[in-house]
């Protein structure tokens, strides 16, 4: 016998659960794309357009303008200083050692012989105390090193600036084809600078060789103000050249300048705290060493690398892990580079300088 009542009800909770069934695929898509929070997360979001609709916000400007969500560091630093795609430590390993198999200009042992001499511990860094008798470096082929495109446009770099930071810097017509010459012949003009590049396009970081060559260019020679509102400093300046502030040396991670100087008699090496496992070149050390009277407790460079190398890997962790350590591994070691952002000026499109980068000694 047919029951009227009992069907009635059965009817209207089945329609319900078919109405609840139809709208929970929204609902979950909504949430997923962070529209049921009012937009609060990151994640899907790094790099996007600014949308004065959304409470927060995930572009390269946020950090400038402290709008930035809360997850915006966890999410998308990793997406490296210009946003785009996620890269992992292990792709960042994996283009380090590529770059490493590439350096075809590093130097041999039979062109460049050091002697690392006294080893202190982290403790006694600070000592300002003179524990090796003889110079660093033994022997370099000049002839044979110094003549390669990428070592002379680095040699024509390094007598530009003024080491003392508060004076400004006065950058000629010459000295800005010199820079166009040095990112030319060390990441267009080499095997190892077109693998880098490759790398970034495609990850979606830079749409072409022009637009990251220019990005370089801004982010290493731009000029910003450590001292009395002066243009008295840029992040080539201070990891390659070396510059002098407060009366201590600062910055200073590169072993050709080193060179420089200490076969000129105006540096003098005093001792090392840190020696890689590297049994070749590159190899890397953290020394203490007076310039011209000026102390460096811990100045950590590559040593033997060429300078296109040295370029590329600052600006690997650069681009990819601002202000952060970032991981590499060269012939099979982890090398951890460290980087620092300059927060007080910008470039472009709300970019940061490069403050540092230099090899992360324990």
């Amino acid at each position: 016998m047919f029951n009227a009542q009992l069907f009635r009800p059965k009817s209207r909770c089945c329609s319900a659960k078919m109405k609840v069934i139809a709208v929970l695929p929204l609902c979950v898509t909504l949430i997923c794309q962070g529209y049921s929070t009012g937009a609060k997360s990151c994640k899907d979001r790094c790099g996007e357009k600014y949308n004065s609709q959304n409470e927060c916000h995930c572009n390269s400007k946020c950090t400038q303008y402290k709008n930035c969500c809360s997850d915006y560091t966890d999410l998308c630093d990793n997406a490296g200083a210009g946003g785009g795609s996620v890269i992992t430590d292990a792709e960042i390993k994996g283009i380090s050692e590529t770059l490493y198999t590439l350096d075809s200009n590093k130097a041999s042992a039979s062109q460049l012989n050091i002697d690392p001499q006294a080893l202190v511990p982290n403790s006694q860094t600070n000592s300002q105390t003179d524990l090796s008798s003889r110079p660093f470096f033994r022997y370099l082929d000049e002839t044979s090193l110094f003549s390669r495109p990428t070592y002379s446009a680095l040699l024509a770099l390094l007598d530009n600036y003024h080491r003392m930071t508060g004076q400004a810097e006065d950058i000629s017509p010459q000295q800005l084809v010199e820079q166009e010459t040095f990112i030319k012949e060390t990441m267009s003009n080499t095997k190892l600078g077109r693998e880098l590049f490759a790398f970034f396009y495609n990850k979606g970081l830079y749409a072409s060789e022009e637009e990251f060559l220019q990005d370089l260019k801004m982010m290493w020679f731009g000029l910003y103000s450590r001292s009395n509102n002066k243009n008295d400093s840029s992040g080539f300046e201070h990891v390659f050249a070396g510059e002098v502030k407060g009366g201590k040396v600062s910055g200073f991670h590169n072993w050709i300048q080193f060179y420089l100087l200490e076969k000129k008699g105006q540096l003098n090496y005093y001792s090392h705290s840190f020696n890689g496992p590297w049994t070749t070149y590159p190899d890397v050390l953290g020394m203490q060493f007076i310039w011209d009277g000026y102390f460096k407790q811990l100045g950590s460079a590559v040593i033997g690398s060429s300078p296109e190398f040295d370029f590329a890997i600052y600006s690997l962790c650069y681009i990819t892990r601002p202000g952060k350590q970032c991981r590499l591994s060269l012939g099979g070691n982890q090398l951890n580079i460290q980087t620092y952002t300059w927060d007080k000026s910008f470039y472009g499109d709300g970019k940061k300088f490069i403050a540092s980068a230099y090899p992360a000694t324990p």
